[in-house]
């Protein structure tokens, strides 16, 4: 944890947004995997970690704005629990530890929610992701089953994501931390990748490495051949010469706060040709949009820069054609860059997308865009100082999604077909950064990890 006053403070600030009612915030339970006293590794809800800081289950709090009331809730062990589990503080004991002076037992939840609700008081809660916790609260607060995430608080949503968007020092320092996990993951999977070699191996050393500094993996690693596929988390594939491969992987520091790195290696140690002019197209964007980035302006143009960058380096590969504006405003380039530029990050990896991607995302300046790629894009708004986002260009051969678009002619004037599937099993390139918004320009977050050609290959062959 924090100082108990980092999260007094947060709390405090939060409460001034609010006239009247009460916020209700939800920890997360324990969660089986194939039956109850088999369970997965805990992880506490992202939102209940940034205003109590108590990483531990079975717990829940609220705000009564009315009374300026603060109460955490859960359950003390019982002694057939501390026989199993060891000793634990009590509830008044964690309450102190986060700045609480009140604490209640789990079986008050529902009755103090009930009186709260029967003297017409407003329930603001977030949206609920856990089933469990979406059927409790649907007993409690008496909606239809099914429907509970239809009762959302809007301003509760717009509150917690003001606060949470622009990261304090303290959340720097985490995300540093698990930056340098990271780095030790990934360039010990440029030294380890060699021909012969299956994908799991070097994921299972990099999860390794984490596990090892204590902290988990801040999503499942994706490592593999196939990097064409954006999300592919099957790593059974043998590496053979002349193959790429995608390692886009990160950790959590100590207190969950996330790191997303994405590297493209050479699995025989050098790039080919082929390689090379892709990988400096995909660089070439990076950079750009790095240089780029301060408070003010908006990611959507930083992603619109991208697919210029990208466009203007596939054209002069001849795989692309025509003036590149016009190709870009028609959307021609995401058959190669069909997703978005990049993400907020922070006690989530793709940060507080529980809470509805377009409140994180966007606002009421900028809507989303129904044209196919730019509609991924999950970060449209102006950035902020303080705000830490991803910067994560790619270039993607998709074999189906060419043949899609080759058979319906779709943008024939830009895109140069024949030259296309000369490069059908290429498979894909994605480069990912993790940067810190400034007001006069940014900071690339952690100990840099190689990126260029000469340092990628460099390290590869250690």
């Amino acid at each position: 944890m924090f100082k108990k006053e980092i999260y007094q403070r947060r709390r405090s600030n939060l409460a001034k947004k609010f006239r009247d009612g009460v916020l209700l915030f939800m920890g997360n339970q324990d969660s089986p995997m194939n039956y109850d006293a088999n369970i997965y590794r805990f992880r506490q809800d992202s939102t209940f970690l940034y205003y109590w800081g108590l990483d531990i289950p079975g717990l829940a709090a609220l705000i009564d704005i009315d009374e300026g009331k603060e109460i955490l809730i859960g359950h003390d062990l019982t002694i057939d629990e501390i026989v199993w589990m060891g000793p634990n503080p009590t509830i008044s004991n964690w309450a102190a530890r986060t700045g609480v002076k009140n604490s209640k037992p789990v079986e008050d939840l529902q009755p103090i929610l009930e009186k709260a609700l029967n003297s017409k008081r407003k329930i603001h809660f977030l949206p609920q992701y856990r089933v469990d916790n979406q059927i409790l609260l649907t007993d409690i607060l008496k909606i239809k089953r099914g429907e509970i995430n239809q009762h959302q608080s809007p301003d509760f949503i717009r509150a917690v994501v003001d606060q949470r968007s622009v990261k304090g020092s303290e959340e720097i320092i985490e995300i540093e931390s698990a930056l340098e996990t990271t780095y030790q993951m990934h360039t010990q999977a440029m030294r380890l990748c060699t021909p012969g070699r299956f994908e799991r191996e070097i994921a299972g050393i990099m999860e390794g490495i984490a596990l090892a500094r204590g902290v988990p993996v801040s999503y499942p690693i994706i490592f593999t051949i196939n990097g064409q596929t954006l999300h592919n988390t099957y790593q059974g594939n043998k590496m053979e010469t002349g193959d790429i491969v995608i390692n886009d992987s990160g950790a959590e520091s100590d207190l969950h706060y996330a790191s997303d790195i994405t590297r493209t290696l050479p699995v025989s140690g050098k790039f080919t040709p082929k390689q090379r002019d892709i990988y400096t197209v995909v660089l070439n964007a990076n950079m750009n949009v790095i240089g780029g980035i301060k408070a003010g302006v908006p990611y959507l143009d930083l992603h619109m820069l991208a697919a210029k960058t990208i466009t203007e380096g596939l054209s002069g590969l001849g795989i692309m054609n025509g003036n590149i504006d016009e190709a870009v405003s028609a959307g021609a380039h995401a058959l190669f860059f069909p997703h978005g530029l990049g993400h907020m990050m922070g006690l989530d990896v793709h940060d507080m997308e529980g809470l509805g991607e377009d409140s994180v995302g966007y606002d009421k300046t900028v809507k989303r865009s129904d044209q196919f790629g730019l509609q991924y894009l999950r970060l449209a708004r102006k950035l902020e100082t303080g705000f830490v986002l991803t910067v994560e260009p790619g270039i993607y051969f998709i074999p189906e999604l060419i043949d899609r678009w080759q058979s319906e002619k779709r943008h024939n004037v830009f895109i140069n077909y024949d030259k296309v599937n000369e490069y059908r099993d290429f498979g894909g390139i994605r480069i990912e950064d993790d940067v810190l918004v400034e007001k006069a320009g940014c900071k690339v977050l952690g100990k840099p990890i190689p990126k260029t050609i000469v340092e990628v290959e460099t390290m590869c062959e250690q």
